[in-house]
């Protein structure tokens, strides 16, 4: 696996745990890796060994453009965009719109269990309904529950990042282990 691809998926680690725990995406980890995304792309083509990092760029460009009116609609944070352009570079054009279908599929799976869980729980037995109301009372007054609610400082909503980390290794993995027998 070539460096790139390699990094986008540390990187994609790395965003998952953060968005999960805290819903944020470290602008450190995209800027670094950005630079060395270009570095390495730029060595590259001034070595001969691949040509003008056209796609890469685009890549960035695309990603970008293509989640920032979610962004202005304030349907996403910022850190999820900034993720997917530098997804676009690490990866290029082509591979963002897998992530962006997968990711897509696996958050509006969240949504929907968001929007069906209320429902469910008050067509469960009144036995599982008292369980179910238990086991929340219990997490909420759990220390860990506390530290995660600290760590998010109020910010809620679906890790759109984190999905898109999921996809990301997804598309990476098929693309050079998917036709292996």
């Amino acid at each position: 696996m070539s460096l790139l691809p390699l990094l986008a998926m540390l990187l994609s680690v790395q965003v998952a745990i953060s968005d999960l725990y805290a819903r944020r995406v470290s602008n450190r980890w995209l800027l670094c890796t950005a630079v060395v995304a270009l570095i390495a792309l730029a060595a590259a083509w001034a070595m001969g060994e691949r040509g003008f990092p056209g796609s890469h760029l685009a890549g960035m460009a695309l990603g970008l453009a293509a989640l920032l009116p979610f962004y202005l609609l304030g349907w996403m944070g910022a850190g999820d965009v900034k993720y997917f352009a530098v997804l676009g570079l690490l990866l290029g054009a082509p591979a963002l719109l897998p992530i962006w279908l997968i990711s897509s599929l696996l958050a509006g799976g969240h949504a929907l269990c968001l929007l069906l869980a209320p429902h469910l729980r008050a067509a469960l037995p009144l036995r599982a309904q008292w369980l179910s109301e238990r086991v929340q009372q219990q997490w909420r007054a759990h220390p860990g529950a506390r530290q995660l609610h600290g760590a998010r400082q109020g910010r809620v909503g679906i890790p759109y990042a984190a999905y898109m980390a999921v996809a990301t290794v997804l598309v990476v993995l098929h693309a050079h282990y998917g036709d292996a027998p």
